[in-house]
């Protein structure tokens, strides 16, 4: 069965943005992003919600030659993906290798652990709060940016209790981090 992956990039007080809904702080130096990308080689379907997506669907559309290796390398990885959109207001999805289902259900994000071969990474803070509730993800993958934004998106809005066993810490020359972590359990508080 896959490992479904919960994986943000976010600031020192845990938001992924800011007030103003900038993110232009967290942008991943070369270093950061070549780690990125080798972790998301063994990733075979992203799930979004729809903000999430309609940030992502660049990669797809983009022409990324210019912009140098790192960028195209990620653009090839999320290209080859499967996603699945989860969005009760999105008319439609523009990518190919991409379904859209209007609800989180569960059941339906359980059998599709079972079903895959290559791990899921879902994005977003709304469904990987529903995730956690739901006691569907296996690890939390978190790079933590050196700034303080002092309010912002929370990269977990949820209510869930969630047991962490370490796994891995790794600290970049931008000042940069990152922390993995097993979900030994879930619960509600």
């Amino acid at each position: 069965m896959a490992k479904l992956i919960y994986s943000a990039i976010g600031s020192l007080d845990g938001y992924l943005n800011d007030a103003d809904g900038r993110y232009d702080w967290a942008v991943p130096s070369d270093e950061v992003f070549a780690f990125i990308n080798d972790r998301e080689r063994d990733a075979g379907t992203y799930l979004y919600g729809r903000r999430m997506y309609e940030e992502m669907i660049a990669w797809e559309t983009g022409d990324f030659t210019a912009e140098g290796p790192l960028m195209e390398d990620f653009a090839h990885l999320w290209r080859k993906a499967e996603k699945v959109v989860f969005s009760r207001t999105l008319a439609g999805v523009s990518t190919t290798r991409t379904r859209l289902m209007r609800e989180f259900d569960r059941e339906s994000v359980r059998r599709l652990k079972e079903s895959c071969a290559e791990d899921l990474l879902i994005g977003g803070a709304v469904l990987g709060g529903q995730a956690l509730d739901a006691g569907l993800v296996d690890e939390v993958q978190v790079y933590t940016a050196p700034v303080l934004v002092g309010s912002g998106t929370r990269i977990f809005p949820s209510r869930a209790r969630v047991p962490l066993n370490f796994l891995e810490h790794r600290r970049f020359d931008c000042g940069m981090t990152f922390h993995r972590y097993a979900c030994a359990g879930h619960g509600q508080p």
